[in-house]
């Protein structure tokens, strides 16, 4: 270890106030979306009844994050001890091809370009969605209340109309541009030309419409009926690719997660195509050579050595992220410990070094995170996403719905693992993870932000276990992130940690936001659950304790 001069980041002040509870948790990246979850458990429900209810009522208060055509993983804990990953991440269409696309660069963080932008905005860039699909798989099988109950929040908002927060206000205004070209969003957002602005009741009429034919016929609405006849009309009148036969198609598929071992934790996490599980695992797996606490949190040391383990990931990642049904994924290499031993080689401490990168940039940032956890021992780790910021920017008329633009995430050149074939899924950098220790729930967390996301939950593991940071503390501390170029710090790092890096040969890059909101659920041993959520997002966790009267009692005077 080089003995650093430069100070440590020995403390910060956390935004946010945590929640604790006996009964129950939920946190989302909105109010009403943690309490349209905590109405479920309070109605009886479990932990998978309060997830769905919460997403579907991101779909109203976060429309520029997720919806129902968009597509995500979600990591579920049975109360018996079970864990599994529900796959309802967007395919390519079937008359997707690797050559669909005119690719206008091949530099990293670039590669994605095309012309006219055609896999970012419009019907040309709308993957066959998977979210409701997904919702729809883990209610029924796993959730204990009907559809129609689990929408109601939503619905209702979507009917009666909600206030804008300053965070929806302001992703408006970014997207105004794209937003305008589309008749239907441009209404929505920019009334009278105008951004919707804080304070402003944002009505969805439509939508509420399609939430109820989806209350009453179910994911059929969209995969085999009227709201998929309105996509599939849209897609055939303005160039899109999506037609009935890829709806009916479209499979949620259950897989198994990655685990791996941390200092005595249990580290579980989605498998390809997510690239988390996989390489949060090895990351920790290299990090797991070196006295990571007693460095410091935010040591120029403790700094460097997790920008170097973020390009050997970065470096891999190319090989391990692709839909699996299509391209070999050498999983248990990559998370194995003599892996990381013969990477941990090529480490030094005292400067930095180019790995040999694949093909890595370009996916989105615009996503949310849902963290459920109910009293019966029922979790849900979720990460959900039309992509982009407002997706394609396009919505199916008279449906309220938003497209995703998932496209952009394949690699526009063909010959590539990440290159597009019909029916191939894309890959992604969700993470919702949870850790265990002596085979009980430590915590789970998750987070937004496209190719930041896995370094980011990486990132609080080792605050937690490493830091022994409080589940607060580990959500809202400042986070870095490199890729193989940039090494990007948020701005509560001392000048004299980045000036130390830079003289290790890392080139700094001051961010005021690195990925976004995280939110995360801790379970202490006595059964208190404690719920977090990060300055960077509208996240808000809500708590339930108490519970029904001692057996027996009877009112009296």
């Amino acid at each position: 270890m080089t003995d650093s001069r430069a100070p440590r980041v020995t403390g910060f002040t956390c935004e946010k106030r945590p929640a604790t509870g006996s009964r129950g948790m939920v946190v989302t990246n909105h109010p009403l979306a943690s309490a349209a979850g905590s109405e479920m458990l309070l109605a009886g429900g479990n932990a998978v009844d309060a997830a769905v209810a919460a997403l579907f009522t991101l779909t109203v208060v976060e429309p520029m994050m997720v919806g129902v055509l968009g597509g995500g993983v979600a990591h579920i804990r049975l109360a018996d001890g079970r864990h599994l990953v529900l796959d309802g991440l967007s395919t390519a269409p079937g008359r997707g091809s690797a050559t669909m696309y005119q690719p206008v660069s091949d530099e990293i963080g670039k590669a994605r370009q095309v012309r006219d932008r055609e896999n970012e905005v419009g019907p040309k860039a709308v993957a066959v969605p998977g979210a409701l699909a997904g919702w729809c798989a883990a209610l029924a099988r796993f959730g204990t209340l009907p559809l129609a109950d689990v929408l109601a929040p939503a619905i209702r908002l979507a009917e009666r109309g909600f206030v804008a927060s300053p965070y929806l206000s302001d992703c408006i205004t970014d997207c105004a541009a794209d937003l305008a070209r589309d008749p239907g969003l441009s209404a929505l957002f920019l009334p009278g030309g105008r951004p919707l602005q804080p304070g402003d009741r944002l009505v969805q009429g439509d939508y509420a419409g399609s939430l109820r034919l989806i209350a009453e016929c179910g994911p059929a609405a969209l995969y085999d009926g009227p709201l998929g006849a309105a996509l599939t009309d849209f897609m055939a009148a303005k160039g899109g690719l999506i037609d009935q036969a890829d709806l009916a198609a479209f499979r949620v598929i259950e897989r198994v997660p990655v685990r791996g071992t941390y200092r005595g934790f249990e580290i579980l996490g989605p498998p390809p195509p997510s690239s988390s599980g996989v390489h949060i695992v090895q990351m920790l797996n290299i990090l797991e050579g070196y006295d990571i606490g007693g460095l410091g949190f935010g040591s120029a040391d403790a700094v460097h050595l997790l920008a170097e383990a973020l390009k050997i990931a970065f470096a891999d990642r190319a090989v391990a992220t692709a839909d699996p049904a299509f391209i070999d994924v050498p999983v248990d290499r990559l998370i194995a410990k003599a892996y990381a031993a013969e990477r941990r080689v090529g480490i030094d401490l005292r400067q930095t070094k180019a790995w040999a990168a694949g093909l890595t940039g370009g996916e989105s940032a615009n996503t949310t995170h849902v963290t459920v956890a109910d009293a019966a021992g029922n979790v849900v780790a979720t990460t959900q996403t039309i992509n982009g910021l407002f997706g394609a920017c396009t919505q199916i008329p008279g449906t309220g719905m938003l497209t995703n633009n998932y496209m952009y995430n394949f690699d526009p050149h063909p010959g590539r693992a990440l290159s597009i074939a019909p029916g191939k899924r894309v890959f992604t950098s969700m993470a919702p993870m949870m850790a265990l220790r002596d085979g009980k729930l430590a915590f789970a967390l998750g987070l937004p932000g496209g190719l930041r996301i896995f370094p980011s939950a990486l990132q609080a593991i080792v605050n937690l276990i490493d830091h022994g940071m409080s589940l607060q503390e580990a959500v809202e501390a400042p986070r870095v992130w490199t890729e193989g170029g940039v090494l990007e710090l948020e701005q509560a790092f001392p000048d004299a940690v980045a000036e130390d890096l830079t003289a290790r040969g890392h080139r700094i890059a001051r961010m005021p936001r690195i990925a976004g909101g995280m939110n995360a659920i801790a379970f202490a041993p006595d059964g208190t659950l404690i719920g977090a959520a990060c300055w960077r997002a509208d996240g808000t966790p809500v708590a339930i304790s108490g519970g029904l009267a001692r057996a027996g009692v009877r009112f009296t005077i």
